[in-house]
């Protein structure tokens, strides 16, 4: 008997389990609430969708978003993070649930929390994680009472404000807290439970202003401290040094001053330590980086030389001392597991130490640059075979360019212009088959341009001006298919003009050099070219009419030649010189150029959309889009569907076709202002049909795309019609009233409209835009833009940008989309990949046109590479919109810094437009704006 027994054990074992598993369901009262959260979902707009396909009737353990115990016995998750969800009605009902663990409610729309949630959730005995992070909260921060069990706690990315005091005073388990990116104000909270249990702090992005508490180093646990984006002064105290468990401390872009605590450097677990932008002033402690991976001190006022250890320890992995005053030579001793050293903008002096970076084969980018080095370039640099960005650009450095650096495979970026650099560009150059940007400018070189230049096809930037190179310009230039720069001017270079690259847009220089006979005809394929400067040469004969019928080109130099005859007209947004021509002539319907073109007043339309307009629309598009007689399917976008109907054409529209009604074309898409015949001006897009690389993934992904983008109208331009056919798309938007922010800032309009405080609410709605699209909605997946520039950028109203060709980025096949010239971010050459990163540096241009008044492309050069590299930033900003103004001057230059933090090399280091947006709109606070 009992063999037979131990024979089937197992079975019974087996079938006892199994059973427990079919039999074990949830109390009634759990299914309940969640069937009532389940009704009340399905009334939320956005929500409503979460739970498509799941049957009401079924264990809420097989849910989206909820997790149960081992046996489904119990509730012990919900996590509703990316719902889409705007009520906040459930959030009672959820506490009804007293065997939850963690309830997250991040990344949605809510923008209030219940009384009764607080209250009720209190008596959840095993709650550890409540997580509202990424919502619209407002108001002031609850009070925690009976959350004693808590360990995790996120508010952050939300709209809060007030002080935090004594709310979570209550919270004795607590372990992480984060309330990063809202707008708390006050000193920074230390009363956070009695047992001083904390780990992570991360108050980031706030307005907490005072010294640094001193209170903080009760929480022996801390792990992670995060105070950066905040208004603290005073200095950082020594027993700091205390939290032996520190792994990271983040204090970047504070008011903080004094000097940095050499009591940091006892503490064995610290990796990550920021302080960059704030007041620090003193000598770098010794030993700092004896345990550091990453150390960040740049933007402040540090001085003395460099500690001779502060590269030598073995985990240091990134280092970046970037704008202070720090002099001496460049340690000697560096660590082989470098990755990343800047050292730029500071009085470094002395010479390379060469032998140093033979052994560093994980290093990435150098920066030496605006410093004070001497002697020879080491050719030791050919053995940093990961260098993708070199930067030795104004120092005193000397000698030749070592043919070595043709060895480093990986090289993106090569800057060494403002040197003392003799000799020839050795030839060699041209394996370096990634290299994007090329700048030996403003050096002693010699001899010709090596024709093997012509090889480098990733090249988007060659700049070597002002040198004496003499001969003539490789014949094979033509090649370089990617380039967007070329300048060659300030040097001895003569001979015929081979054919340039039709890529060419930024600028095409050859002034100052030799070149003569007539303009050559080649040029006129150069349809893109924004600025063509032949100055100062001895170019002879006519000014080609082909010039005027260049369609890309702003500003033209012609300057000190030999040139004759009838000047043509040109368009009034050129910029033509054509000083120093004796023999030219100016006939009285083309006055002599001036330096700018004069600006003309845009004309104000009120939108007002009456209902008959809706089907004018409709019908208006269908017949200005084709001149066939055959069915077409016309697509009229309302609330949250496309209604399709079937219309038979029978004729043309001319408006489209129409060149004075073209409000903007490039090799994509022409915009055209359009009156309908109601009376009411609308913006038609025609998607060209020609460009191969402007092909749809589906026809229906590409309708319920711009029913999508619909709902986001208050960011951006939402369509409102569209016309789908197998060649050519045609998409129909609300006509902005004041044109782009191109036109108000440069173009046809007067931009002495444009006060601080509306330029700054220009920034805030581009941000909100991009936080919009990069974050998803309720409405849409995230949208990558494939290109940003003021010119797509359109004005609703004075203050009210919307941000245009948001379709390309949602519905289009593109990977060939370009991103418009000065706007470009650095690693687009190599990455070939839109990005949020890379949108965030086009955004900080746009901020750099609003902050300076000039457009991205100046006189040849990008607007971002001249403020970087200009010396005194509070020279930059436009003082027609300072004025007299001492606090809106100092405005203009906090939110120039931002700017700058978005024109970063690295993606990496650039915020995201979330963070930033939050950043923005605590400096509105401040600046009472």
């Amino acid at each position: 008997m009992q063999a037979t027994m131990f024979v089937y054990l197992p079975s019974i074992l087996y079938l006892s389990f199994f059973s427990h598993l079919v039999l074990s369901q949830l109390p009634p009262n759990q299914i309940n609430v969640m069937r009532s959260v389940y009704d009340l979902f399905q009334n939320d707009t956005g929500a409503s969708f979460v739970w498509n396909g799941t049957d009401k009737a079924s264990t809420p353990c097989s849910w989206k978003g909820v997790s149960c115990n081992s046996d489904n016995s119990s509730l012990t998750k919900v996590t509703f993070s990316l719902f889409s969800i705007s009520s906040s009605e459930f959030l009672p009902f959820i506490c009804q649930i007293d065997t939850l663990e963690s309830i997250d409610v991040s990344q949605n729309f809510l923008s209030s929390i219940p009384n009764e949630f607080i209250t009720v959730c209190g008596g959840i005995s095993g709650l550890k994680l409540l997580n509202f992070s990424g919502n619209k909260l407002e108001g002031v921060l609850p009070t925690f009472t009976g959350y004693g069990k808590l360990e995790s706690l996120d508010f952050s990315f939300n709209d809060l404000k007030g002080k935090v005091d004594l709310q979570l005073d209550g919270l004795n388990s607590l372990k992480s807290l984060n309330l990063s990116s809202n707008m708390f104000s006050g000193s920074v909270p230390t009363s956070l439970g009695k047992f001083n249990l904390l780990e992570e702090l991360h108050l980031s992005a706030n307005s907490f202003e005072g010294e640094f508490p001193t209170q903080i180093v009760n929480f022996g646990n801390l792990t992670l401290i995060d105070l950066s984006l905040n208004f603290l002064s005073g200095v950082i105290p020594d027993r700091l040094g205390e939290l032996s468990k520190l792994q990271v401390l983040i204090l970047s872009n504070n008011r903080l001053s004094g000097t940095i605590p050499q009591s940091l450097r006892n503490i064995t677990t610290l990796t990550h330590f920021a302080v960059n932008q704030n007041d620090f002033v003193g000598n770098i402690p010794f030993g700092i980086t004896t345990y550091l991976r990453n150390l960040d001190l740049s933007f402040n006022t540090l001085n003395g030389t460099i500690p001779q250890d502060l590269l030598f320890p073995m985990n240091l992995q990134f280092v970046d001392l970037t704008s202070n005053k720090l002099e001496g030579p460049v340690p000697s001793n560096m660590s082989i597991n470098l990755i990343r050293l800047r050292l730029g903008q500071n009085a470094l002096n002395g010479s390379f130490p060469s032998a140093s970076f033979e052994s560093l084969q994980s290093l990435t980018y150098l920066e030496l640059d605006n410093n004070q080095l001497t002697g020879p370039i080491p050719s030791e640099l050919g053995k940093c075979q990961k260098l993708a960005l070199l930067n030795l650009a104004q120092n005193k450095l000397s000698g030749v360019i070592p043919v070595e650096l043709g060895d480093i495979s990986n090289l993106q970026v090569l800057s060494l212009q403002s040197n003392n650099l003799v000799g020839e560009i050795p030839s060699n150059i041209s394996q370096l088959n990634r290299l994007q940007r090329l700048n030996f400018s403003w050096n002693l070189l010699t001899g010709s341009i090596p024709s093997s230049l012509s090889s480098l096809r990733n090249l988007t930037n060659l700049n070597l001006q002002a040198n004496n190179l003499s001969g003539r310009i490789p014949v094979d230039i033509s090649n370089l298919n990617v380039l967007l720069e070329l300048q060659l001017g300030g040097n001895q270079l003569g001979g015929p003009i081979p054919d340039m690259p039709l890529s060419l847009q930024i600028a095409l220089n050859l002034s100052h050099n030799l070149f003569q006979g007539p303009i050559p005809s080649s040029f006129s394929r150069l349809t893109s070219l924004e600025v063509l400067d032949l100055s100062y040469n001895r170019f002879s004969g006519q000014i080609p009419d082909y010039l005027t019928g260049m369609r890309g080109l702003t500003r033209l130099v012609l300057s000190n030649n030999q040139l004759s005859g009838v000047v043509p007209k040109f368009e009034s947004f050129v910029s033509v010189e054509t000083g120093g021509n004796g023999d030219l002539i100016y006939p009285s319907a083309v006055a002599p150029p001036q330096a700018a073109a004069k600006k003309r007043k845009s004309i104000v339309v009120a939108v007002v959309v009456p209902i008959a307009c809706v089907a004018t629309i409709a019908v208006f598009v269908v017949i200005a889009i084709s001149t066939n007689l055959h069915q077409t399917e016309v697509c009229w976008i309302t609330g949250d569907s496309l209604h399709q109907f079937q219309i038979k054409l029978s004729k043309a529209m001319t408006a489209i076709c129409r060149p004075i009604n073209v409000m903007q074309s490039n090799q994509f898409y022409t915009y055209y202002k359009v009156m309908m015949p109601c009376g009411v001006y609308y913006c038609i897009k025609r998607i060209k049909k020609k460009n191969r690389s402007v092909s749809l993934h589906s026809l229906e992904r590409f309708k319920q795309g711009l029913v999508n983008i619909g709902h986001l109208s208050n960011y951006t331009m939402a369509p409102l019609a569209c016309v789908v056919e197998s060649d050519t798309t045609y998409i129909v938007y609300e006509y902005p009233q004041h044109g782009t922010l191109f036109d108000l800032l440069h173009g046809r309009c007067d931009d002495s409209t444009l006060d601080w405080k509306s330029r700054f609410d220009i920034v805030v709605g581009i941000c909100r835009g991009l936080a919009l699209l990069h974050g998803g909605s309720l409405f849409s997946d995230q949208i990558i833009l494939f290109h940003i520039s003021s010119s797509s950028i359109f004005m609703k109203h004075l203050n009210q940008p919307l941000i245009g060709d948001i379709e390309l980025g949602s519905t289009f096949n593109s990977s060939q989309f370009s991103v418009a010239v000065g706007y470009v971010p650095p690693e687009y050459a190599y990455v070939m990949k839109v990005t949020e990163a890379g949108n965030m540096y086009s955004f900080g241009v746009i901020m750099l046109e609003l902050l300076t008044g000039k457009p991205a492309i100046s006189e040849g050069t990008e607007l971002a590479k001249w403020i970087i590299q200009h010396e005194d930033l509070g020279e930059v900003v436009d003082s027609r919109v300072s004025g007299n103004s001492v606090q809106v001057h100092q405005q203009m230059l906090l939110v120039l810094e931002i700017a700058l933090q978005c024109l970063s090399v690295s993606p990496n280091e650039r915020p995201d437009a979330k963070e930033l947006l939050e950043t923005l709109l605590t400096l509105g606070q401040q600046f009472g704006i």
